[in-house]
């Protein structure tokens, strides 16, 4: 199999883009708005609601019998 360098193809990881390289404690940083920051809090939040909604749900139906 080839790798996409070879098959023409630009790799996602190593391709020049527009933004600038962002450090792990940046990432994790509270921000307002639309940004990486508030999309990753976004998505590690939503986790945990759907985590303890399932774990509450499946609690209660195992002690409504």
């Amino acid at each position: 199999m080839a790798s996409p360098a070879a098959a023409g193809g630009a790799d996602p990881a190593t391709a020049s883009s527009d933004s600038e390289p962002v450090s792990a404690a940046e990432l994790n940083s509270w921000r307002r708005g639309f940004t990486p920051q508030a999309e990753i809090w976004n998505g590690r939040l939503a986790m945990v609601g759907l985590s303890v909604g399932l774990t509450l749900l499946l609690l209660g139906r195992l002690w409504a019998g």
